[in-house]
């Protein structure tokens, strides 16, 4: 049995670059994929968050339209609010990384307002990668990735081959022209190579101990590429 930490977002806002405030949180199937197929394999999840708030759902995530119908959109719903780890988070600035054998990091939005910014984030997943721990992040969850810098001002992560939610499939959802910035630009810019694929389809990609998906389409196949790296 594997122990696995989810780093997932505190924050149910976004703020757009006009200021205003958009509902966000995690996407739900991008936390929730991940959960099931670890749980299924018999390994231990703890999540944690800034302060070691309850991980706030983005709504828009427990749709029907996001979940390819209603019955799985009632499922998902039901593991976000009563999966005992998603209600009962530990704080970042407590983790110990040694305790844990992989890091899992979901997307939506919340990422992009808090885990992009946060230092106990960025220094698990700094710690994550020169330890050559298993690191799977999805869509927006890379994010966090960009809090992930060495004493000497580098980017833990530069050099690496990833993918995240694309400028394409920013646009698509109406998001691009609101944002201060966007996601696939400030990757690129802290010297990852973002590999893009199809909008909206399964896209993953795997560089040594880094495992990253695209949207949240590629949450399952990026469960899977985990998996084999737990063994």
């Amino acid at each position: 049995m594997a122990k696995i930490l989810f780093v997932m977002t505190g924050a149910d806002q976004w703020t757009l670059a006009d200021g205003t405030k958009h509902p966000t949180g995690y996407w739900a199937d991008e936390a929730v994929v991940p959960y099931e197929a670890l749980k299924a394999a018999g390994h231990e999840i703890t999540v944690a968050t800034p302060g070691g708030v309850v991980p706030p759902v983005d709504s828009a995530s427990l749709s029907p339209e996001a979940n390819g119908g209603p019955e799985n959109a009632a499922r998902v719903r039901s593991v976000t609010e009563t999966a005992a780890e998603f209600r009962a988070p530990i704080a970042l600035s407590d983790v110990t990384l040694d305790d844990y054998d992989a890091v899992h990091v979901p997307g939506g939005h919340g990422p992009m307002e808090d885990l992009a910014v946060d230092a106990a984030s960025g220094k698990i997943l700094t710690l994550a990668v020169r330890g050559g721990m298993p690191v799977s992040v999805v869509c927006h969850g890379p994010a966090a990735l960009l809090a992930a810098v060495t004493e000497d001002g580098t980017h833990a992560y530069a050099g690496y081959r990833i993918t995240a939610f694309t400028n394409e499939e920013e646009k698509m959802a109406g998001n691009a022209d609101k944002a201060k910035w966007l996601l696939q630009d400030r990757l690129t810019e802290a010297g990852l190579t973002v590999r893009v694929g199809d909008p909206f389809a399964p896209h993953v990609e795997v560089d040594r101990n880094v495992i990253t998906g695209q949207n949240p389409a590629s949450s399952g196949p990026l469960a899977e590429e985990l998996l084999k790296k737990l063994g």
